[in-house]
């Protein structure tokens, strides 16, 4: 598949994915420490369970035919959610992050809603979550292994033995998405049922249900986030099914 465009996205195919974490003087956050501190007060009086831990974030990103190796530095939740907050201004920094896509036998894609208690409340996108600590690996991070711990940790799904390992990198909005579609060899409702019952053996689960696309019609603008928004597009073309 070629490189391609969708929802304000380009969509690189990826046959190599790495990602090395190095050393970053982040200027915007250093300049902008009292916006920083004022949004996380605002952001804990919403949501008092949020956490200021380490995240990665992208600091470059080198492409070639289709293959790609990210650079990431480590920072702090509070400086990336201002930063987010504050429309990811123009940059060498950006949001990455990675995902497994579901796809169930009959075609369909598996999401999930954000609960109320979570910083992307009602949201509904592929399980997955901002790098941190727990994936690195020596001066590596483990993109891979990070998509499939969120995927495990928010709906108990493990990877089929053998799952193909080919990556779509949707870059837009100041965001890298690099996105793992997986096939499942259940149909969409009884994959679901197998993600809705451990979200319900869960105390505080991440997710407030799953959801299932099958169509352009599925789409949903308002709690979709760009980057869902373009890979479904690109799914669910014609040309794609």
């Amino acid at each position: 598949m070629p490189e391609s465009r969708a929802a304000g996205f380009t969509l690189h195919p990826l046959h190599r994915l790495s990602a090395r974490l190095v050393s970053h003087r982040w200027d915007w956050a250093e300049a902008n420490a009292e916006v920083i501190a004022e949004n996380w007060a605002r952001r804990l009086a919403e949501r008092p369970g949020l956490f200021d831990g380490p995240v990665l974030l992208a600091c470059g990103l080198a492409l070639d035919d289709g293959a790609c190796e990210a650079r990431f530095f480590e920072t702090t939740y509070s400086r990336f959610i201002a930063f987010r907050d504050a429309g990811s201004p123009i940059g060498p920094v950006a949001n990455a992050f990675a995902a497994i896509v579901p796809r169930a036998r009959d075609g369909a894609v598996l999401l999930g809603e954000m609960g109320l208690h979570t910083a992307n409340a009602g949201q509904i996108y592929f399980p997955c979550g901002t790098p941190d600590r727990d994936d690195v690996r020596g001066a590596q991070v483990d993109l891979a292994g990070s998509a499939a711990r969120e995927l495990r940790e928010e709906t108990g799904l493990r990877l089929p033995e053998g799952a193909p390992e080919a990556w779509m990198l949707l870059e837009g909005e100041g965001q890298l998405a690099f996105l793992r579609p997986v096939a499942f060899p259940e149909a969409a409702e009884a994959l679901r049922a197998r993600m809705e019952a451990h979200r319900s053996r869960e105390a505080e689960p991440e997710l407030a249900r799953i959801v299932v696309a099958r169509t352009p019609r599925d789409l949903d603008p308002a709690r979709m986030p760009g980057f869902v928004r373009a890979y479904l597009a690109e799914a669910f073309a014609p040309a794609a099914l």
